[in-house]
Formats: C-alpha cells, sequence, structure tokens
C-alpha cells in the first residue's frame, strides 16, 4: 500500500512527523506539544459532541 492510499490520519501523522523532523524538534519536546495538541483536540470534540 502506498502512502497515497493510505487512510487519512496515516498520511497526517507521516506530514506531521516530517515536519517535526525537518525542522529538528527534539522529540521530547515533540511529545510535550503533541499532548497539548491531543488534549485541545479532544475538547473540540467533546464541544462538538454537546453541541448535538
Amino acid at each position: 500500500m502506498s502512502l497515497h492510499e493510505a487512510p487519512a490520519e496515516v498520511q497526517l501523522a507521516v506530514d506531521l512527523i516530517e515536519l517535526l523532523e525537518l525542522n529538528q524538534v527534539a522529540p521530547e519536546l515533540a511529545l510535550k506539544a503533541l499532548a497539548m495538541v491531543t488534549a485541545d483536540y479532544k475538547r473540540k470534540l467533546d464541544a462538538s459532541k454537546d453541541e448535538e
């Protein structure tokens, strides 16, 4: 399976990894930032469910 045939979340993950690596982001910093992003998107998801 090529990347173009992979699910959207896999494509996005590969893009994010490439972005972090190209910018030489330290793994610990990347994980801390991704934890913040995860928390933010969980809040957004919860808020959208409350609106239904």
